[in-house]
């Protein structure tokens, strides 16, 4: 995305105005059929299935209560349709496009083969206007997963949906009723818009800032030069310590299977019943922590895999991860879902209810998270817990001296970086897990498409999260994710790539290595059948969801033969966490961050599996 192609001029202006108004004038007249069929209340989704589906992509009018606009549908609807598939069958998809520009489908966490994929400019040549695309391929996997548009921000549009695959053996656990829930978010400016905003101002959507009133609680609490040494050092690394959306619930409005807070999906159920939830974030820059009150939930699949149960009170689901859950609401009463964003700037809610028209109460909304040290890969030794948590460090932090252009996160005298994190990692995988012990990071500062490099980053996989840290309630964390099954592959990793995920907010610019995917000539390299580590060490102050497409990711959590498969990763800041792979799909795949904006800004990569012949080429 271009932020040249996003300048208004007086023509474009009037023609929108233009449109805003014919769009308001019509809402009076156009029939409910033909505006996009956000779910109305009903506890189900349309639903499609067999082996030959019909897919049409096109524009449709959308409102979310008195707010008109347009929508990029998938059948007309906001989700598109749930998809459900037969593990073991082989199915046929002709995808029309009827928009004006070119669109696609990708099949988010399918193995399948790459030409079938869906991205463009990979191994795809995309979809033109009023053109249809056939993909065909075997169904190889069951579970929950999703399809969106990977053509430029058509996903934040509405161009995306669930699918359900059903297995062909019997489910490990027994459930007696099933819904989807798919998050998202929604904004009626357009996504170019957004993206020229952030070029402008990285915290253009940041209404959550430290103000005046915190200023002098701080002073009252630390003291003069300890409070105005951490609003400086902020500062001076131009930096917030309440930075953890990009896009926040100033533009957003979160639905909820397309539905806003307000008109409150419900699903029903029996008291006794066994619920299983299909949460699905597809959310396209937010991060949601997952609860409802009064009932637990027994963790059964991760990204469509299933693992051995979990149970919990609370999870966070990044975009395009997927957890199912079962719940036992043994009352006859509702239920609130809340889906509240990591940034507490809103929420996604729906019921679950014995009878239409009840819903619950909310629950109380919590305050924002600050980032603290360990966010910024520095240590924690003989820092005050109270100054962590409101993001107040006691001493500026100081450019490396070898490296003048960028800034070091670093702090005179760190001597014992195992009390790095205000939150330790107490789990019985821990020592298991590579890079779990702090490692300081090497000479190279990846160019000036970083603007900040850690000093030191370890595994943060036993946490549950900034914002989750203290919560008396029981959070999933990544280390309490195993495999119901061992894994099929348990041969140690040949070798490792270690990769960094960079960025420069001022420039709003992301990347990999420091260079955007532009500027990233050669693709990542595998061979074809090697096993690999690839250990990904986040270099920024900003969770990212790394998502790998055409094969899984064994994530390294420590759990031996048991590692679970996930499909998006999701890379806290200052972690490095490693996953194994099997490079067992020959061509060229997608690997990206799944946050949208930092894709387009340049957060993508291509991972080339080179086959036997490729090499003996070469």
């Amino acid at each position: 995305m271009d932020s040249r192609n996003t300048r208004l001029t007086r023509r474009a202006l009037l023609q929108r105005v233009g449109t805003l108004g014919l769009t308001a004038a019509m809402a009076h007249l156009i029939p409910p059929y033909v505006w996009a069929r956000a779910m109305t209340g009903a506890p189900s989704l349309a639903q499609l299935d067999g082996t030959a589906i019909e897919l049409m992509i096109d524009q449709t009018p959308f409102r979310i209560g008195e707010q008109l606009g347009m929508a990029k549908t998938i059948n007309g609807t906001v989700p598109g349709p749930l998809i459900r598939l037969q593990e073991g069958q082989t199915v046929t998809f002709n995808v029309i496009n009827r928009l004006k520009e070119d669109t696609s489908i990708h099949w988010h966490g399918l193995i399948l083969p790459p030409d079938m994929d869906g991205v463009p400019g990979v191994s795809f040549a995309g979809i033109k206007p009023a053109s249809t695309f056939t993909y065909r391929y075997p169904i190889r996997q069951s579970g929950t997963y999703w399809y969106h548009s990977h053509s430029g921000a058509q996903e934040q549009l509405g161009v995306y949906g669930p699918i359900i695959i059903d297995p062909i053996e019997p489910e490990p656990y027994p459930y007696t009723r099933d819904y989807v829930i798919v998050l998202s978010d929604w904004t009626f400016d357009s996504p170019e818009a957004v993206f020229a905003n952030l070029k402008k101002l990285p915290s253009y959507y940041n209404f959550q800032k430290r103000d005046a009133h915190e200023f002098f609680t701080d002073l009252g609490r630390k003291g003069l030069w300890p409070t105005l040494q951490s609003y400086f050092m902020w500062d001076g690394m131009r930096m917030d310590p309440t930075d953890f959306a990009d896009v926040t619930g100033y533009a957003y409005t979160y639905l909820m299977n397309g539905l806003s807070p307000e008109s409150n999906w419900t699903g029903h159920f029996h008291p006794g019943d066994r619920v299983r939830l299909r949460i699905i974030n597809a959310g396209a820059m937010s991060f949601f922590d997952v609860r409802l009150p009064d009932l637990t939930m027994t963790v059964i699949q991760a990204d469509g895999q299933n693992v051995q149960p979990v149970v919990v009170d609370e999870f966070r689901i990044g975009p395009a991860e997927t957890y199912d859950v079962i719940v036992n609401p043994t009352q006859d009463r509702a239920y609130t879902i809340f889906a509240e964003t990591m940034d507490r700037s809103g929420y996604a809610r729906g019921t679950l209810a014995p009878r239409a028209g009840m819903s619950a109460p909310l629950p109380k909304r919590r305050p924002r998270p600050f980032r603290t040290m360990a966010d910024m890969g520095m240590s924690m030794e003989g820092k005050n817990m109270a100054d962590m948590n409101m993001g107040g460090m006691d001493e500026p932090a100081r450019d490396d001296e070898t490296h003048s252009t960028h800034q070091r996160m670093t702090m005179p005298g760190i001597q014992d970086m195992n009390k790095m994190s205000d939150m330790p990692i107490d789990d019985p995988y821990h020592s298991m897990i590579p890079g779990a012990e702090p490692v300081r990071h090497g000479p190279d500062d990846h160019g000036t498409g970083n603007q900040s490099v850690t000093e030191y980053s370890q595994n943060r996989s036993g946490e549950p999260g900034r914002g989750l840290e203290d919560s008396d309630r029981r959070v999933l964390v990544y280390t309490d994710l195993k495999s119901l099954a061992p894994y099929p592959d348990q041969r140690e990793p040949e070798r490792e790539i270690e990769l960094h995920l960079t960025g420069h907010m001022e420039r709003y610019m992301w990347s990999f290595d420091g260079k955007k995917f532009s500027e990233a000539k050669d693709p990542i390299q595998f061979r074809y059948g090697e096993r690999l580590r690839w250990t990904f060490v986040n270099d920024t102050m900003m969770e990212h969801p790394l998502h790998l497409h055409g094969m899984w990711m064994h994530l390294e959590n420590g759990t031996g033969a048991y590692l679970p498969r996930k499909h998006t990763v999701v890379v806290k800041p200052a972690e490095r966490v490693s996953v194994a792979i099997t490079a067992d799909a020959p061509g060229r795949w997608a690997f990206h961050c799944h946050l949208l904006l930092h894709m387009e800004a340049g957060m993508f990569r291509i991972v080339e599996v080179t086959d036997k012949e490729t090499e003996m080429r070469s």
